[in-house]
């Protein structure tokens, strides 16, 4: 096995957090009255502070250790504030680490924010032969390189304006044009990507797999479970400055998404106040994942349990429970109903607990969230609770993947296909 392209060995970067204390509301007289007394304080006791701010210690990252393989593609996962950014800082050697050591292997070049490395002054044509530059490249190289940056990033008509003028989306498509051609050994991507349009993105993705397939080495941060399944082929989960675990990207994705999901409460529980006076009403509502637990995030491969608890106060005959799945623009995607007379008949119970199943692999990825309704079809809705229980799904590699961020529909559609070759 080849020598590792990066090895980072117990690495830690800590931050001292100031705050200062707040002090309340005082009129103008008590701030003319305190500060004769503050100037009699400096006066009489020159050596006494009278500020008091505190220091917090903060580990943004501690104790990360793991290897890189040449040509590895490292997609790095977690939730916001776990550090992803700050590693990806210490990799591109942008700050200095508080522990630890980092290990690089040729040339790295880094994308993290918009505009991270230009001079707003300089002109896009003296941006290129800056980070060039930068890079350790000679005139030669990147000249060899220029046309094909430009034509990329699609700012022929600006090269010679200074980046200052740029819109965000120019920015990025010229920073990631230069830091994908100018052959680095190592490519390091945050999620700036965002900031560019479909189509942008898309050529981004494909000049990312060109990079890997020709034997670099790309590490990744995405919120986008897609890209990173499609892209990668190593993961690795940051969580509160940790790792968590590292590996095959889709057995890490799907125990980040179950992990880092499951603890939150995503359900409704009714007041007794405003359903006292009801026949029957739904009394709490919560999503379920397929171990059993609360959860408000699912990868499209996993099902979906929306458990609703209903209380009976007076049985009703021809009653139904009735569920429709909206999208985030309150569209309804489908409507599901079942009838639940008979079983009040059966029991005479008080209480009736529904569980809708939805199967995995039909949603796809975006915000949901449910219409509950019981009802006596063309008679009467005895109660409905509208806009609950929000639940997110995530691509975790679909065939879709690569259109991420895109909308290519609610559903996953099962159709059939049927393709003939034509004789010419």
């Amino acid at each position: 096995m080849a020598d590792p392209v990066i090895q980072v060995n117990q690495l830690g970067k800590k931050y001292l957090l100031r705050h200062q204390q707040t002090q309340p509301y005082i009129a103008l007289r008590d701030v003319i009255t305190n500060g004769a007394k503050s100037i009699a304080r400096r006066v009489l006791y020159p050596r006494r502070s009278h500020t008091k701010p505190t220091r917090e210690e903060f580990w943004a990252l501690q104790d990360v250790s793991f290897d890189v393989q040449p040509g590895d593609r490292v997609g790095i996962i977690g939730r916001n504030g776990a550090g992803k950014s700050t590693l990806l800082k210490l990799l591109s050697r942008i700050t200095e680490p508080t522990t630890g050591q980092i290990r690089l292997t040729g040339r790295v070049a880094s994308l993290l924010e918009v505009g991270t490395g230009f001079h707003p002054e300089l002109t896009g044509r003296e941006n290129i032969y800056l980070n060039g530059a930068i890079l350790g490249m000679s005139k030669v190289e990147i000249k060899r390189k220029f046309d094909e940056i430009v034509t990329f990033a699609e700012v022929e008509k600006f090269l010679d304006t200074p980046v200052k003028h740029y819109s965000s989306g120019m920015y990025v498509r010229l920073a990631f044009a230069v830091a994908a051609h100018l052959e680095p050994e190592i490519l390091i991507v945050d999620e700036v990507l965002a900031v560019g349009d479909a189509a942008f993105q898309k050529k981004c993705l494909g000049k990312m797999e060109d990079v890997s397939k020709s034997g670099k080495t790309l590490l990744f941060v995405s919120h986008q479970m897609g890209m990173v399944s499609q892209l990668c082929n190593q993961a690795l989960w940051l969580e509160k400055g940790k790792i968590v675990q590292q590996g095959e990207p889709q057995s890490v994705i799907t125990a980040y998404l179950k992990h880092g999901f499951f603890n939150q409460q995503n359900s409704v529980v009714r007041s007794a106040a405003i359903t006292n006076q009801k026949s029957i009403f739904i009394a709490a509502a919560k999503t379920l994942n397929s171990l059993g637990q609360p959860a408000t995030e699912f990868g499209h491969i996993e099902p979906i349990y929306l458990h609703i608890h209903c209380v009976i106060q007076q049985i009703k005959a021809d009653v139904l429970i009735g569920v429709a799945v909206k999208d985030r623009l309150g569209r309804k995607v489908f409507t599901s109903q079942t009838a639940i007379s008979p079983h009040i008949n059966t029991f005479r119970a008080k209480n009736l607990v529904a569980t809708m199943a939805i199967p995995a692999n039909f949603l796809t990825p975006g915000q949901y969230f449910f219409l509950i309704s019981l009802h006596i079809p063309k008679v009467e809705v005895l109660d409905e609770l509208d806009e609950i229980c929000e639940f997110a799904i995530a691509d975790v590699g679909s065939e879709f993947s690569m259109y991420e961020g895109l909308d290519y529909g609610c559903v996953f559609a099962n159709c059939q296909w049927n393709l003939d070759m034509l004789q010419e």
